[in-house]
């Protein structure tokens, strides 16, 4: 049976975590703390994984549906919405490289006499 959001907001803490299934492998995993958060269960190349889609109420249950079917038109394609995520978070920031930090750490220290600062670059 589908969940509503009156379930959702009637789902009280208990001493240890539980979930309330939605269907197609999505649930809202409900911790001791009374923190809800949204899980969806997937197979993928013969292994068992969970994506977080967010935190409840954050992410509300229609924003939850919206991300299941979307990961699971991912799956259907044969891409691991986990490893996309993943992927989306390690894209370089040119203002995060080593050389830009060191740079600018070089730049604010202007007390140096020239061929010392010279040196360190």
């Amino acid at each position: 049976m589908a969940l509503t959001d009156a379930k959702i907001r009637a789902a009280k803490p208990t001493d240890k975590a539980y979930k309330l299934t939605d269907g197609a492998g999505m649930f809202l995993l409900v911790h001791p703390n009374g923190s809800r958060y949204w899980r969806l269960r997937y197979r993928i190349l013969g292994k068992e994984k969970t994506l977080a889609l967010g935190v409840y109420p954050e992410v509300s249950l229609s924003e939850a549906r919206t991300k299941r079917d979307e990961a699971r038109k991912l799956i259907s394609e044969g891409v691991d919405p986990c490893e996309q995520k993943r992927a989306k978070k390690v894209v370089p920031d040119l203002q995060l490289s080593f050389e830009h930090i060191a740079r600018r750490w070089h730049a604010s220290n202007k007390q140096w006499a020239q061929s010392h600062s010279d040196k360190v670059l």
